[in-house]
């Protein structure tokens, strides 16, 4: 089981993001916009630093919904391979057999 501190922090992570999705793109596309003064860009990359780090959406991490084990995720079971084999051995998961040869 992870930290509960890590995964309190993760989930504001994602609060973060979705409040500041609008304005984060809008900046984006101010700042690399090609037509625009090289000045005025550059206000807008400078706006675009001043944001919050946590607000950016490659700071979110992937974890496990059972565990909140943060490596071995996948993705569309939103699992660490560990609870998914653990669920898998007690034909929990719907198809998915251990398999022998």
């Amino acid at each position: 089981m992870a930290k509960k501190s890590a995964i309190e922090k993760n989930e504001r992570r994602k609060k973060m993001v979705l409040a500041a999705r609008a304005k984060r793109t809008r900046l984006k596309e101010l700042a690399y916009d090609k037509n625009k003064p090289l000045e005025d860009r550059f206000t807008d990359i400078i706006k675009l630093a001043q944001m919050p780090r946590n607000s950016s959406r490659v700071r979110v991490r992937n974890r496990c919904g059972l565990t909140g084990r943060p490596r071995g995720v996948y993705r569309k079971f939103k699992l660490s391979r560990i609870a998914i084999r653990d669920l898998a051995a007690e034909a929990q998961i719907p198809g998915m057999t251990k398999s022998s040869w």
